[in-house]
């Protein structure tokens, strides 16, 4: 099935706000649109984190980097983002906007050495709605027929995780998540007729998932200089099957006759998470300049998705194995900090600017998916007050292209917002 805008919509449109994180028609595939799963801070350098080692910010992009949070600090970071999406097909152009809850990730120092993480942070974004339609020739009465076919997709997956990062030897870090994933994925198509006696057709798909998901890190600090120092990162997730039974419902409706038929199929355990893996470093300029890149894997390509066919007027309900492909990202960025213990309130902001290359997951009719290009940049806003001068606000902006051969091209024009609670913990208090 290949992905239009409707055909008959005006050259420029807009549809309702929506919270579901997106309303791109291609998060009609697989599990949906994935996120990548970033807090306020790395989404200012658009993702990037694997080599990070923040003492003020959880990362939980790599486990191992909890062992570099504060003693006596307590981490709390919650953040939203707003967006606004264009799709265009042809002449055709259509507006969407979106608003969502994106995350909320807490951390503190539980032993010396050794830091503890905990949070919900969504996986995937199943959300769009669009119709194509035409006209054809009624056999039945010889006369001129319109059809429209729906397109309606909701859910998605989201994962709370609880995890640890333990500095074994001076400058080796190891850590991990574990995490429970759920969601739930619901998506439609209906062909409707303008002639009632011509059946109109449903295609249900559905899936509930209820899992786990594991993720181990590991860092690796190299002094260079005295104020130069480089980080690398790895991290690794397992495949495996996530015990989720997919269902798919055609259900076939004669209004002039008042008939409707239902035809269930189900397969189980039919759905995977494939393994992935990440690697990536960070160069530390005297804590004022960081740099940094990032290349993650996910080998897709090793699972496969239930789809609906028909052949020889026999419907069945079958597993594709080739229907991923293996998802490929690179992502550079950096922040800039003159010094964030400084006495003025702009020596303590941090710049961020990071870009990043991604390619898709999915197959479209047996050929590539989007890729996806975007560019971030933010600022770190540290809080200043009698109470609390440690705790900061992270917004950024994002600009993401999705484009694929012949099909539709998105362009998301985003607004991150992050807030990080800096508390002391056990803190000795001085009475006069």
């Amino acid at each position: 099935m290949a992905v239009v805008l409707s055909a008959g919509a005006q050259s420029t449109s807009e549809t309702n706000l929506s919270y579901s994180g997106t309303n791109s028609p291609y998060s009609q595939y697989g599990l949906g649109e994935l996120t990548d799963q970033s807090s306020g801070f790395n989404r200012g350098m658009n993702g990037l984190g694997l080599g990070f080692r923040e003492h003020n910010q959880v990362n939980q992009l790599n486990p191992a980097s909890y062992s570099a949070m504060d003693s006596l600090t307590f981490l709390f970071d919650a953040g939203v983002s707003g967006q606004l999406t264009n799709f265009k097909e042809g002449n055709t152009k259509v507006n969407a906007r979106n608003a969502d809850f994106d995350y909320v990730v807490a951390g503190f120092r539980a032993f010396k050495h050794v830091g503890v993480s905990f949070g919900l942070i969504p996986f995937s974004n199943v959300g769009y709605k669009y119709s194509t339609g035409n006209e054809l020739n009624s056999i039945e009465s010889s006369s001129l027929v319109t059809y429209t076919n729906t397109y309606r997709g909701t859910g998605g997956t989201h994962q709370v995780y609880l995890g640890a990062g333990w500095e074994i030897i001076p400058n080796l870090s190891l850590g991990f998540n574990v995490s429970y994933l759920w969601g739930k994925y619901e998506r439609f198509i209906t062909n409707e007729y303008s002639d009632s006696y011509i059946k109109t057709l449903t295609k249900y798909y559905s899936a509930d998932i209820s899992s786990y998901k594991l993720d181990f890190g590991a860092q690796y600090t190299l002094p260079l200089t005295k104020v130069d120092k480089l980080t690398l990162g790895a991290t690794f997730s397992p495949g495996h099957n996530l015990k989720s039974d997919p269902e798919c419902k055609i259900i076939s409706v004669n209004s002039a006759e008042g008939v409707a038929d239902t035809t269930l199929f189900s397969i189980k355990d039919a759905l995977e998470l494939p393994m992935m893996i990440g690697v990536g470093f960070a160069f530390d300029h005297n804590n004022q300049l960081k740099v940094g890149a990032d290349y993650q894997l996910q080998r897709w390509s090793k699972t496969s998705f239930p789809v609906y066919t028909v052949t020889n007027d026999v419907a069945s309900y079958v597993l594709d194995d080739n229907y991923f492909k293996d998802r490929h990202k690179f992502t550079i960025g950096g922040q800039y900090c003159k010094d964030e213990l400084g006495r003025t309130f702009f020596s303590r902001l941090r710049y961020r600017f990071g870009a990043s290359y991604a390619s898709s997951y999915f197959k479209i009719n047996g050929h590539d998916g989007p890729r996806e290009i975007s560019v971030s940049a933010g600022v770190g806003i540290p809080i200043i007050n009698a109470i609390n001068n440690r705790s900061v606000l992270n917004i950024s902006a994002q600009w993401v292209n999705q484009k694929a051969t012949s099909k539709i091209e998105a362009n998301t024009f985003r607004i991150n917002i992050g807030l990080t609670f800096n508390e002391r913990w056990f803190q000795k208090w001085k009475v006069e």
